[in-house]
C-alpha cells in the first residue's frame, strides 16, 4: 500500500510517498517540499500548493493520504495560514478519491518514535532510519511528512486488521 503523508503550510509543505512492502518493509518513493514566496498573494500560493499536490497525486496514484490535525499552542497567526493549506490537502484528498486518515502530532510521535512527546529531533532520526535514507531529510516539515506517512500506514494496517475481525 503507498500513501501520502502531508505536513501542511503555506510556505512549506512537505510530503512524503511510502509503500509498506511484505515483511514489515517501509519503502520511500518520493520525498520533498512545495515552497511558495512570502511575496506571493495568499490566493496564489494556495492555487500552487493544490496545482503540486494534485501533480504528486496523479503521478504516483496514492491509496491514502495522511495529515495531521491541526494543533496550535500559542501562536494563533500561525495556525490560520495552516489551516488554509490543510483545506487545500483535505481538498486534493477528495478531488482525487483518496481515503484520508488524520491523526494528532502525539499519535504521530508514538507511531515513528514509541514516544508521543518525543522531540523533533528524535522523529527525524527514526524516520531516517525506518526508511534507511541516507541523510535526515530536509527541511524539517519534509521529515515530518514522512512521519505522517508512516502513522497512516499503521493506521491502515489496524483499521484493516479491526475490519477483519469484525467480518
Amino acid at each position: 500500500m503507498l500513501v501520502l503523508g502531508i505536513d501542511p503550510g503555506t510556505a512549506i509543505c512537505g510530503y512524503g510517498l511510502v509503500e509498506a512492502a511484505p515483511g514489515s518493509r517501509l519503502i520511500p518513493h518520493a520525498y520533498g517540499a512545495i515552497t511558495t514566496s512570502a511575496k506571493a498573494r495568499m490566493e496564489d500560493r494556495l492555487l500552487k500548493l493544490y496545482d503540486e499536490l494534485d501533480g504528486i497525486i496523479k503521478k504516483y496514484q496514492p491509496e491514502a493520504m495522511g495529515v495531521e490535525q491541526l494543533f496550535f499552542n500559542r501562536n494563533v497567526t500561525t495556525a490560520i495560514p495552516v489551516g488554509q493549506a490543510r483545506g487545500i490537502v483535505l481538498l486534493a484528498a477528495a478531488r482525487n478519491r483518496l481515503e484520508l486518515v488524520e491523526r494528532t502530532p502525539l499519535q504521530v510521535k508514538q507511531a515513528v518514535t514509541g514516544y508521543g512527546k518525543a522531540t523533533k529531533e528524535q522523529v527525524i532520526y527514526m524516520v531516517t532510519k525506518l526508511l534507511h535514507l541516507p541523510s535526515p531529510p530536509k527541511p524539517d516539515d519534509v521529515a515530518d511528512a514522512l512521519a505522517i506517512a508512516i502513522c497512516t500506514l499503521h493506521c491502515m494496517d489496524s483499521l484493516r486488521w479491526r475490519n477483519q475481525l469484525e467480518e
